[in-house]
C-alpha cells in the first residue's frame, strides 16, 4: 500500500506501519483512524504476520488529532452523537491494537502528542529516537488529559505519580526521562530507529507463533487479573497449551543442537 495516509511494508513476517501525512506531522484525520482502525481490526486472524512496527513519516511520530477537521464535531443538532460517534473511532484504534495477537512496536521519532501519545501507549514495547517527545496534548485544548486510552495505559508503565504529573499538566516527557521512568525501552540516534526496531522484531520472530502470540494474550490479561492466583491460572493454562504443539517440540530440538527452528506453527 504506497500512497495512502496508512502505508503498510512487508518484511517477511513483519510489517510496517507508516502514519503517512509528514505535510500534516502525520496529525490523525478521521480517514487515517478509519485506516489504522480497518489495519489492526484486520491482523486478528493473519497468521502470516507476527510483529508490527509502527512509525511515522518524516521527522515527527504524530503530532495528535487533526485539529479543524470533523475529528472534532461542529454546532448544531446531534453534535453530541456526532462527536461520541467521531471519539470511538479514534478510541477504536487503541482498543483494536491492544487486541490484535500481534506484537506492536512503536518506532517513536520527534513529537507524539495527543493522539501520537496514546498510539505509542498502546503498542507493546516502545522505542524512542534521541529527539523523542511525548505529551498527552489533550489538556492543552480544552479537553481531559485521558483520552484514548491514556488514563489506562500510562500508570500501569510509568506509576501513578508520573502519570498524574504528565496527564494533569500535558508536559512533555522527552527520550531521556522517558527512558528512565520505564516508558520506552529503549533510546537510539534517529537514523538507526527502524533498524532498532527490526532487530527487536528479530528477536520476537525466535519464538514460536502461537507461543509469541498468546505472550501478548496473557500479558494483557494478567495486568489486570484479581490476584496472583488467577494469573498463575492463566498462564498454567497457556503453557498447557502451548507445550501440545509440534512447535514446541521443534523448539526444544532447536535448542538442543543449536539450530534455528524452522516453526509450522502447529
Amino acid at each position: 500500500m504506497t500512497g495512502q495516509v496508512l502505508e503498510i511494508e512487508r518484511r517477511g513476517a513483519i510489517e510496517i506501519a507508516t502514519l503517512n501525512r509528514p505535510d500534516s506531522l502525520n496529525a490523525v484525520s478521521p480517514e487515517l483512524a478509519e485506516a489504522l482502525q480497518a489495519y489492526f481490526s484486520g491482523l486478528v486472524n493473519r497468521l502470516d504476520v507476527r510483529v508490527v512496527l509502527l512509525r511515522g513519516a518524516g521527522r515527527v511520530f504524530c503530532a495528535g488529532a487533526e485539529l479543524g477537521s470533523d475529528a472534532f464535531a461542529t454546532e448544531g443538532p446531534g453534535r453530541n452523537q456526532r462527536q461520541l460517534a467521531m471519539q470511538r473511532l479514534y478510541s477504536g484504534i487503541v482498543r483494536a491494537m491492544r487486541a490484535c495477537p500481534q506484537p506492536v512496536i512503536a518506532l517513536v521519532q520527534g513529537a507524539a502528542c495527543g493522539a501520537g501519545f496514546s498510539l505509542a501507549l498502546a503498542a507493546d514495547v516502545r522505542i524512542a529516537a534521541e529527539d523523542a517527545k511525548l505529551n498527552a496534548a489533550y489538556l492543552r485544548v480544552g479537553l481531559g488529559g485521558c483520552d484514548m486510552g491514556s488514563g489506562y495505559l500510562l500508570p500501569r508503565l510509568v506509576g501513578l505519580s508520573v502519570a498524574s504529573e504528565l496527564l494533569m499538566t500535558g508536559n512533555f516527557i522527552h527520550a531521556p526521562r522517558a527512558l528512565a521512568t520505564g516508558l520506552v525501552s529503549s533510546v537510539v540516534p534517529v537514523d538507526g530507529l527502524l533498524d532498532a526496531g527490526l532487530a527487536m522484531a528479530g528477536d520476537m520472530l525466535r519464538a514460536s507463533p502461537m507461543g509469541l502470540r498468546m505472550t501478548k494474550e496473557t500479558l494483557g490479561l494478567t495486568v489486570d487479573a484479581p490476584g496472583f492466583e488467577a494469573a498463575l491460572t492463566l498462564e498454567d493454562r497457556q503453557q498447557c497449551m502451548l507445550i501440545a504443539t509440534s512447535d514446541h517440540e521443534t523448539a526444544v530440538e532447536a535448542f538442543r543442537t543449536r539450530a534455528i527452528p524452522e516453526y509450522r506453527d502447529l
